[in-house]
């Protein structure tokens, strides 16, 4: 039989209670351990999986499982260790049926634990792989376990009873509930396997050393002096005690086995400890070392997977988790982490520093604080995951300098992001970062992009600075959520008042001018002299009394959705002893509205002023207390928004469209750029509607084709493989009108390119419209991004385009369309007539389930795009087809390097 995956391929993954399995094929040098897994079983196992309690099932079972390929089938193992937990198959009755039949055995030690349903998920991918569209699959009406694993597999299924037997059939398709129900799986497994990394009941710091200087001795020291509750050693062979801490020789001395090992050894001597206390029975690790080659990092993540332990590092500074059950600080941070609400994790450990400085200084605090470093295994996925459940955290900060499934990280993100604020710092932006490519499409889609794409469909609160990320988070974790992005900006003095509505307006901020009776309002409680016009200058003779009430005023009407207050102290207050900030906090509660204030003599870039109500965010420079609540106005329109989905498509034939894609690359197996017609036949199977054109190979059948095209103004464009901009090389002619000029056109065209010319397209000269560009880059690390905006030759030069992963979400397109800042020329700008719309995103949708179809897409450039009010028709189509399997992001498995 035709292997699950490539032979001797393997993964491993997470079970329901945390702890790692390896999924890989099944081969003949496996029989014998198969066999001991089914005869293991209990009479009335063998009875319910072979419905029968011999032997004999158990040992052609054994044989089928682990039979040599055939081609119409493939078998799965899942192993602890040497021992096989689990089996999974599927085998096609007939060669080459979109159906199979499946059969599943579970180890009797191991029911329970999930490794069924994690078998059935990899056994689903393998399938679909291999052409397989649905499975079948029977079982004793009396099975209700097997028939539990089904139905929560979350596949569409349907059931046939048959006496005592039950016959089911599992489509096959990737939908929604079926990515639901796998991430939830996968949630569960993922928080109880941290369990031991972050609410360890015991730690061991492997290389604890006696020198001041020791990282060891600093983190066993951050260990005790910070209260962990649990039971704490070292190991050391060259010392007793360490600080009052009980050193032993090595881990096998240990007098128990810690939930957590702590590495501070250097990267030569880790892969060895790892080693070491994986065959200990140690959970987890987190190792502290930097600089390991490639052979140590192998040595290291090998041993993790091998015995199950979950690792965070190497090259980082540690972890903490300030709950007071635990009061873990294994870190060699300074300072310990304030306790508090907000999830931190970052790559790098000076960003992990600043950041836990930053919100001890705030008195936001932390609940749990992971610093990734080179992110061998737990990732900013597992955190989020984390800080989701834990029923304490209520913000989320990240700092990811790489990503090693965006795709996954991005559904997670977005999940999470609907229960509480998600932050990142947008680290990389330059354009450094920009990979080589040709075609106008790829050439715009830099990884600033990409990136920025990912944040906004996932709801992740991008910033640019540390200093950002902090200001924002002041903002979030105290203030309300502002309903748009309407501001009042309140001050005691004019000046400031003009650069905090400019501030504002950089931003993206509104400040629009008051309604008359609120003028009236205000005016009745500010000083004479006072303007309400929004800025509203209260004078520097300003009381606290009266700009509460200014403020009661403002959060309490609907003409604005925040307040910014920028105050400068002033004589006057100085003199009366009356603070105008002291009445920035409310007496009690929280105001209606988020109030944010900028005091420009404050000496540190934000804090939090506190007081009988909820705290106030008070900045240094109104800049950056608009860019917090432009952040929070973003954020909240995109939880206000309802969630997506991906609309189904008639008209597709995706079968069709990857035949010609295989067919391409037998006769290209290095790639490259496909020709017009495979061109118009991909679209074609997509449902892409394209313009009537032909391929001409002299100036005869070119003046026949304008003939059976209609006759009128034509297009002729040159074409040899490897051309992409036909402007720049002269090998497009427009407006021609009559045979002569057809001939004389193409004449000159294969005069010129004689020796690279191999045929030319003909189509009629299209109507004006709105020339757009539409395309798909396919990243080797995001997957596809589709990219939309104001296209023509000039496309790269004016940038102004958009960007999403695929698959495209009707909102997504929505925000695709709206973002350009040609926008407003598609709804009928000036002339009053929109464009096809409902055109525009059938076409970015089709654009976008052919870029999930095919992997092998690596490009695809649809420029111009004309839209009209009638059509939205591609005029020229560029498509870059390179051998290519796609991962898929959402298959349950653990990182392997």
């Amino acid at each position: 039989m035709t292997r699950a995956a490539r032979p001797g391929s393997s993964v491993h993954a997470l079970l329901s209670d945390g702890t790692t399995v390896c999924i890989r094929p099944a081969g003949p040098g496996d029989h014998g351990r198969v066999l001991r897994m089914f005869t293991g079983m209990s009479p009335e196992n063998l009875r319910l999986r072979f419905f029968t309690v011999g032997t004999d099932s158990a040992v052609l079972a054994a044989d089928r499982v682990c039979a040599a390929e055939d081609g119409d089938g493939g078998a799965l193992l899942a192993l602890a260790g040497d021992e096989v937990t689990g089996t999974a198959e599927f085998h096609r009755r007939d060669p080459g049926r979109a159906s199979a039949d499946i059969g599943l055995a579970v180890a009797d030690a191991w029911h329970g634990r999930g490794i069924g349903t994690l078998l059935l998920e990899h056994l689903v991918h393998a399938a679909r792989r291999a052409g397989v569209r649905r499975f079948t699959a029977d079982a004793l009406t009396e099975n209700h376990l097997m028939l539990k694993v089904i139905s929560d597999l979350g596949l569409r299924t349907a059931r046939r009873f048959d006496g005592p037997e039950v016959h089911c059939t599992i489509e096959l398709a990737e939908d929604e509930p079926y990515l639901s129900a796998v991430e939830a799986r996968g949630r569960t497994a993922g928080v109880a396997s941290l369990q031991p990394l972050l609410r360890p009941a015991s730690v061991a710091v492997v290389g604890a050393g006696r020198a001041p200087s020791s990282v060891g001795r600093a983190l066993l020291g951050n260990l005790r002096a910070h209260g962990f509750t649990g039971r704490l050693a070292a190991v050391n062979p060259h010392a007793g005690t360490i600080d009052g801490t009980p050193c032993h020789p090595s881990v096998e001395q240990l007098p128990y086995v810690p939930d957590l090992a702590v590495l501070a050894v250097p990267a030569a001597a880790v892969p060895d400890a790892a080693e070491q206390c994986g065959k200990h029975g140690v959970k987890a690790l987190v190792t502290v070392a930097s600089g390991l080659d490639d052979g140590q990092a192998k040595g290291l993540l090998a041993a993790c997977r091998r015995h199950g332990m979950r690792l965070v590092g190497p090259n980082c500074l540690g972890l903490a988790n300030t709950d007071r059950a635990v009061r873990l600080d294994a870190t060699f941070a300074a300072q310990p982490p304030r306790p508090g609400t907000a999830g931190v994790a970052v790559q790098s450990g000076g960003v992990g520093i600043a950041l836990l400085g930053a919100l001890s200084r705030l008195g936001i605090g932390v609940s749990s604080f992971v610093s990734l470093g080179d992110k061998y295994d737990v990732s900013g996925n597992d955190l989020l995951q984390w800080w989701e459940s834990d029923g304490v955290t209520d913000l989320a900060l990240l700092h990811l300098e790489s990503f090693g499934n965006p795709r996954g990280f991005s559904r997670t993100a977005r999940r999470v992001a609907r229960a509480m604020p998600v932050l990142t710092v947008d680290a990389g932006r330059s354009e450094a970062g920009r990979r080589a490519a040709a075609s106008h499409t790829a050439a715009v889609a830099t990884p600033t992009m990409t990136r920025r794409a990912l944040f906004t469909q996932a709801g992740i609160i991008a910033t640019d600075s540390i200093g950002d990320l902090v200001a924002t988070a002041a903002l979030l974790r105290t203030q309300p959520l502002p309903a748009g992005p309407r501001t009042a900006v309140v001050s005691n003095a004019g000046g400031a008042a003009v650069l905090a509505a400019d501030a504002c307006a950089e931003a993206g901020l509104g400040v629009p001018e008051l309604p008359a009776p609120l003028v009236r309002e205000l005016l009745g409680v500010l000083p004479a002299g006072a303007r309400a016009v929004n800025p509203v200058d209260a004078t520097a003779a300003v009381s606290g009394t009266q700009l509460a009430a200014c403020l009661d005023l403002l959060t309490r009407h609907g003409a604005v959705d925040s307040v910014l207050v920028v105050l400068v102290p002033t004589a006057l207050s100085a003199a009366t002893g009356d603070d105008p900030t002291r009445v920035l906090v409310p007496p009690s509660g929280t105001r209606p509205r988020p109030v944010v204030a900028a005091l420009l003599d404050q000496d540190v870039p934000v804090r939090l002023l506190d007081g009988p109500g909820t705290a106030v965010p008070a900045y240094a420079e109104p800049s950056a207390a608009a860019r917090a609540l432009a952040h929070a106005v973003s954020y909240a329109h995109w939880r206000a928004e309802p969630l997506g989905t991906v609309p189904p498509l008639d008209g597709i034939d995706t079968e069709a469209a990857t035949a010609l894609v295989t067919d391409f690359l037998a006769r290209h197996p290095d790639g490259g750029w496909a020709g017009p017609r495979l061109c118009g036949a991909l679209l074609d199977a997509y449902g892409i509607r394209q313009p009537p054109w032909e391929w001409v190979a002299d100036a005869d059948t070119a003046v026949a084709a304008a003939e059976r095209l209609g006759g009128g103004r034509m297009a002729l464009k040159a074409y040899w493989p490897g051309l992409l901009h036909k402007t720049d090389v002269g090998a497009l002619h427009l407006d021609l009108e009559g045979a002569a000029q057809i001939r004389a056109a193409y004449a000159r065209l294969s005069g010129r390119f004689a020796d690279v010319m191999t045929g030319a397209v003909l189509q009629p000269m299209a109507g004006r419209g709105v020339e757009l560009v539409a395309g798909v880059v396919q990243d080797q690390v995001f997957g596809p991004l589709v990219l939309f905006g104001l296209g023509g030759t000039a496309t790269e030069i004016l940038a102004d385009h958009a960007a999403r992963l695929a698959p495209l979400t009707d909102r997504d397109v929505h925000a695709l369309i709206t973002a350009p800042r040609c926008a407003p020329l598609l709804f009928g700008h000036r002339t009053g007539r929109p464009a096809d719309l409902e055109g525009l995103e059938q076409l970015l949708l089709r654009l976008s389930r052919m870029a999930c179809d095919l992997p092998q897409l690596a490009e695809a450039d649809l420029n111009p795009v004309l839209a009209r009010p009638d059509a939205v028709l591609p005029l020229d189509v560029r498509i870059r087809l390179l051998p290519h399997t796609a991962r898929d992001p959402y298959l349950r498995r653990l990182r392997a390097r």
